[in-house]
């Protein structure tokens, strides 16, 4: 099966996103993969990845932005 470029994609999609606040989209009608949960976003692909531009400001993983808090906390 190839893909056609050209086709128009009428997949729903969701935007999911991970314990450390990382965003992706999954097809609507998937369960989600394993760490991955809904973020309250459905629509065209297009709909959702323009949603995660506006809410995705801060690219950095939860992880690494709450040791580099814990960091400027302790040299303060």
């Amino acid at each position: 099966m190839s893909y056609d470029e050209d086709r128009e994609d009428l997949t729903l999609y969701k935007v999911v996103i991970n314990r450390d606040e990382q965003y992706s989209i999954w097809p609507a009608h998937r369960e989600n993969a394993p760490g991955w949960q809904d973020a309250g976003m459905q629509g065209l692909k297009s709909e959702c990845l323009e949603h995660i531009k506006a809410v995705w400001t801060d690219r950095r993983p939860l992880s690494l932005r709450q040791r580099i808090e814990a960091t400027s906390s302790v040299s303060d």
